[in-house]
């Protein structure tokens, strides 16, 4: 209510009785017109043509309000005077006095009858009900100075006695409908407005009170021009800018013009700028106030709520900025807001339906998983809701893959099933649905009895939907899809058969201009294909490229469904070249390879399958777009491992591509068979380590970049940051958090992405972060050669990467994968039977294989080496293998031969000092870091007792730390961790805390995750995880004396995923690990070797040095031939610079 004022009725003399009248509050206060007031106030007539008018008081949502308003009154006047309730429609400046809601004559003397106590008076019914105020009357004996307030005067100038006559004529109207009261208000109303010029500051009011006497007549079909009516209040709005005490009353007045506007027009533009305006007023309306219980009421927002929601769904940018005002407007708790929730959804879903862009879909589920938690069991839309959900996580796992998505589709599938028992209206939807969501399971894992149940469910849909059904067309093409899946897996012909019927069906029901046409088309074309594969006839094959062709001609250039007709016309094209060996069809299903693997509104799982099918059948007809497939294939994947925002979940990403894992070593093959050596080490490096790589470009070093522009650099610095600290180890089990961090990170891969591309535009960094070319590779052989070894399908070679010049090629003339497959199992078998040998005895078996090593693959490559490159005896050499020939100890090669002269032959350790490397990428880092060498500092950690479950008792560990700890110098600052201080979080503060680490302690390969091999600790392992998410730019060296600190993983071999890798990528340039299980009552003659010949020759002062650590291994194996057997020697190896 406006702040009170206190006026006084003065008589002519300062002596005398005064009555002090206090307007304490008012109920049941309803206005005539039923017009929604601005306020209300009290007007007591007191004759003489003088009156007194109280503060205009805010309506409560209960037709009451309060005042406190006092005046004292002269008893000097006369007995009676005039009480009036009036509805004022201005809180600003007041034009006219406002309509009557009640008078009443009283006099003093009746209201002095009550004493000194509130009282309550009534005044005649309005809509049947009694406006009442309440009051209170006190006798004032002597009031000196009471003339200092006068009363307002009753003479008026013309527009406030022809707006006043209006406001009179208008409320008869609405009482008697009759259309000539109705007439005289408009006449009075215009001549009001005329007297009101532009600038006036009546002239909102004006046109108001005009606009609102028309609107009635409107809505009575008395006026017919809503047009002007609508302009009127738009202009009167435009008068009244936010902060105006009347704006929140001309939105309400336009609100009610456009709301019986789309109710006589039904124009769907009305109900959204209602939408967008009542977003404006509920925020200005106070809690409880009259104003916002009529515009939350059911002819209010609950009215425009319920008309969006039965709107279309529209994807557009607009029709989706409708649904976020809906929502707007359905707070927590409103009964609307499962309905907002789920049409917002449907319409971010239809625009990635137009667009592809999967953080609409991510919003979508998002929605919808909230509109599920507001449907508990019991509720009534709650089977809607679990369908609606469903249907969007099956879209997603459509678009990405990802298994977790299917499964809790099909869950909450089956609920929404039981929901729908036999007769419920909607069971054909459920069972549609589920039968869908079965099939795709079925054709992801194959299991013959999920394609069994989905037919059986489509079946009993199709039953439920006769024809005539608007649901027929959908699943009778579900139905054929299904039983298309189970004659690809079980080579039915007659599921084939009915397939084809079905689909032909379903497209008769889809005639052109259908949305979904498209799809049968497709459909269709690719059952007639199959069906063209078992009869080679013609008119099949010729059918099912027309039907593709039609359904690429329906669909814009970017929407996703292009995609499946490019991959059918592809299949329609390729299978008529293997029929009749037309080269113009292998061209054309070439082409449409290109189209389906680049569109770019298509998921990365479909695309990435596509490009790998492209690579087999460009490898198979030895088409020349072969490479270019294969790079297709490593942007895909990358792009789609990029998406991942775990580790974790980037490595589940990259295995559900079995057939993808061998893709580095088959184009570098490629390459080679080409004779592009450049591109083949190029492609060998782009495609192997993608998840080191990806985890990498957050610790780029920007030293550069910091020079050339601080600005740019800061900014990738701290999205790296942010990117980082999303990355967690462990995905959340709470999906619903999931799909939010989801989205978050994507948005801040976008973020990177256009730095990133702001970037490149500077001078010098046009590559920066791109795939390195071979003049960026060739860093990693500055100090030796590399040897990339490729163990491929189609070829099985080595390319020498020289410090300088040209690459060269090392063929392997008898050596296959086949060849490689049995040599790692050999190597498998013998190594663990040789675990059960004395130490003495010979290893035989395990000699033989080291001899085929030697003689099939390194003495090739070393008499290149030797011949070609001039690489000297004693020089450094790093291995590089890929796929099986990680799991083969190239580095132990060995001829086992005596010469005629009775010298030993040479082995690989004889003649080079042997280092791993995982990528060149890698080693290249490793010697950029460093640069950033400090203060030396070295741990010894150890845990002979681990904690429950990680493994038995290690009796010689602590030995072994004091050995260490004795044999490193007093430069290294050495320390010890060991016992219960080894912990899991001690023995990563000692990782970061120290540049040189020795770990002594169980070692474990996870073979089913890599992420999760681990060191034993007294509480918990220390995981891979653990150690990447890490930056230690300061660490130089580890040595890993563990078990199987060095193996990759099986499922990913390329990726190298191991603990000895792990460490290099957190910062420690030089690593050594092993390769098998580590026997640590010998291990410790090792180390014990390697250790004296770190520090040999070290005088004092001088500190270690981590690049002679690969020496210092190379020497320390031949020092313990008579103490340690062979597999024990060769288990160590060398890793980094």
């Amino acid at each position: 209510m406006l702040p009170a004022v206190h006026p006084t009725f003065a008589s002519s003399s300062s002596k005398g009785q005064f009555i002090r009248l206090e307007v304490i509050s008012g109920k049941n206060i309803k206005v005539p017109s039923k017009r929604i007031p601005a306020g209300i106030y009290i007007s007591l007539d007191a004759g003489s043509n003088r009156r007194w008018k109280s503060t205009i008081g805010i309506l409560s949502s209960d037709e009451s309000l309060a005042w406190g308003d006092t005046v004292t009154l002269s008893l000097c006047k006369s007995p009676e005077f005039l009480v009036e309730i009036r509805a004022a429609f201005e809180l600003d400046q007041m034009l006219g006095n406002g309509e009557v809601v009640g008078k009443l004559e009283t006099s003093w003397d009746a209201l002095l009858d009550h004493g000194n106590e509130p009282f309550d008076i009534s005044f005649p019914s309005v809509d049947g009900v009694h406006p009442s105020l309440t009051l209170k009357a006190t006798v004032l004996h002597d009031c000196d100075n009471q003339d200092s307030a006068l009363l307002d005067s009753i003479v008026e100038c013309q527009i406030v006695q022809d707006t006043d006559a209006g406001h009179e004529r208008f409320s008869t109207y609405v009482k008697s409908k009759r259309v000539t009261h109705l007439n005289d208000a408009v006449k009075r109303f215009q001549l009001v407005l005329d007297q009101c010029p532009v600038g006036h500051p009546h002239r909102a009011a004006a046109l108001t009170n005009l606009a609102w006497a028309q609107l009635e007549g409107y809505i009575q079909n008395d006026f017919q021009d809503i047009e002007y009516i609508t302009s009127l209040f738009r202009e009167a709005l435009a008068l009244r800018p936010q902060g105006h005490p009347d704006h929140p009353s001309s939105i309400y007045h336009l609100l009610k013009a456009l709301i019986r506007r789309y109710i006589r027009e039904r124009t769907a533009a009305y109900i959204h700028e209602c939408a967008e305006l009542f977003c404006k007023l509920l925020p200005l309306c106070p809690e409880g106030t009259y104003l916002l219980s009529i515009a939350a009421g059911g002819n209010g927002v609950d009215y425009v709520t319920c008309e969006c929601n039965n709107l279309p769904t529209d994807g557009s940018d607009e029709g989706i900025h409708l649904r976020r005002v809906v929502l707007e407007l359905c707070p927590l708790g409103n009964a609307h807001r499962p309905r907002a929730l789920d049409e917002l959804a449907r319409a971010v879903q239809a625009r990635f339906h137009q667009r592809g862009t999967i953080d609409d879909l991510a919003e979508s589920i998002q929605h919808r998983r909230e509109a599920l938690s507001l449907c508990p069991e019991g509720h009534s839309h709650r089977e809607t809701y679990l369908n609606n959900l469903a249907l969007s996580l099956k879209y997603r796992f459509n678009h990405q893959g990802n298994s977790d998505d299917l499964n809790e589709a099909i869950s909450l599938y089956e609920e929404a099933l039981r929901l729908r028992p036999v007769g419920h209206k909607k069971r054909d939807f459920s069972l549609n649905n589920l039968g869908e969501a079965l099939r795709s399971r079925f054709n992801q894992h194959g299991d013959v009895n999920d394609i069994i149940r989905s037919i059986s469910l489509q079946r009993e849909a199709l039953m439920l939907c006769p024809p005539g059904n608007p649901n027929r067309d959908t699943t009778l093409n579900n139905l054929a899809l299904a039983l298309q899946a189970r004659y690809e897996k079980l080579d039915t012909s007659e599921d084939l058969d009915e397939a084809i019927n079905l689909y032909r069906d379903s497209l008769q029901l889809r005639p052109h201009g259908h949305q979904r046409r498209h799809t049968a088309l497709y459909n269709l074309s690719s059952a007639l294909r199959s069906r063209f594969t078992e009869t080679q006839e013609n008119e099949d094959i010729e059918e099912a490229i027309r039907l593709c062709q039609e359904s690429l001609e329906a669909l814009p250039s970017l929407h996703p469904d292009r995609y499946f007709s490019y991959g059918w016309l592809q299949e329609a094209y390729l299978s008529r070249y293997q029929v009749q060996h037309n080269l113009a069809d292998l061209s054309l299903a070439v082409e449409n390879f290109r189209l389906a693997s680049r569109h770019p509104t298509q998921g990365f799982p479909n695309r990435i399958v596509t490009a790998r099918k492209w690579v087999a059948i460009a490898e198979q007809y030895s088409h020349t777009s072969a490479l270019e497939a294969y790079i297709a294939c490593f942007d895909l994947l990358d792009g789609h491992l990029t998406t991942r925002s775990s580790t974790i979940s980037r490595r589940e990403a990259a295995t559900a591509f079995r057939s993808a894992q061998s893709l580095p070593v088959d184009a570098a093959s490629c390459a080679i068979r080409c004779g592009d050596l450049r591109r083949a080490i190029e492609l060998v490096e782009q495609g192997r380590g993608q998840q080191w790589s990806l985890a990498s470009r957050l610790r780029t070093p920007l030293e550069d970049l910091e020079f050339a522009c601080p600005e740019l650099a800061h900014r990738l610095s701290e999205i790296n940051k942010r990117l980082s600290d999303t990355q967690g180890s462990s995905s959340s089990t709470d999906r619903a958090a999931a799909d939010l961090a989801a989205i978050h990170y994507r948005r801040l891969q976008g973020q990177w992405g256009a730095v990133v591309a702001e970037i490149r535009n500077l001078k010098g960094f046009s590559r920066f972060l791109l795939p390195p070319s071979y003049n960026d590779l060739q860093a990693a052989a500055r100090h030796g050669p590399v040897i990339i070894l490729v163990a491929s399908q189609h070829l099985c070679s080595a390319i020498i990467v020289p410090t300088s010049g040209e690459p060269h090629h090392v063929r392997f003339p008898s050596i296959t994968l086949t060849h490689l497959e049995k040599l790692k199992t050999d190597f498998a078998r013998e190594i663990r039977l040789a675990s059960f040998m004395r130490p003495e005895e010979t290893r035989k078996e395990l000699q033989v294989l080291l001899r085929t090593v030697w003689d099939e693959i390194m003495l090739p490559i070393v008499i290149v080496l030797q011949r070609d490159l001039r690489v000297t005896s004693g020089s450094r050499v790093w291995l590089c293998p890929t796929a099986t020939f990680t799991s083969i100890p190239l580095h132990a090669a060995h001829p086992f031969r005596t010469k005629d002269d009775g010298r030993h032959e040479l082995c690989l350790e004889d003649v080079y000092i042997c280092s791993y490397t995982p990528t060149l990428s890698a080693l290249i880092r490793s010697r950029q870091m460093m640069k950033k060498r400090v203060t030396p500092s070295f741990v010894a950690i150890g845990q002979s007792s681990p904690g429950a479950g990680q493994g038995e008792a290690l009796l010689t560990v602590d030995s072994e730390l004091e050995l260490v700890r004795k044999l490193v110098p007093a430069t290294a600052n050495a320390t010890t961790l060991s016992g219960d201080d080894a912990t899991r979080a001690g023995a990563l503060d000692a990782l970061q805390r120290n540049t040189w680490v020795h770990l002594a302690c169980h070692g474990k390969q996870d073979p089913e995750q890599p992420y999760h091999s681990r060191f034993a600790m007294k509480d918990q392992p220390l995981t891979l995880l653990d150690i990447m998410e890490k930056d230690i730019p300061h660490a130089e060296f580890a040595f890993l004396s563990a078990c199987h600190t060095a193996v990759g993983d099986e499922k990913t071999p390329d990726e190298v995923i191991h603990l000895a890798a792990g460490l290099q990528f957190s910062g420690f340039k030089s690593v050594i690990g092993t390769l098998w299980r580590v026997d640590d009552s010998v291990a410790k003659h090792v180390v014990e070797a390697f250790y004296k010949k770190m520090v040999k020759d070290l005088k004092g002062g001088d500190m270690m040095d981590c690049t002679k650590a690969a020496w210092a291994l190379n020497r320390a194996t031949c020092a313990v031939k008579t103490k340690v057997p062979l597999e024990q020697r060769m288990v160590f190896i060398h890793i980094g610079v």
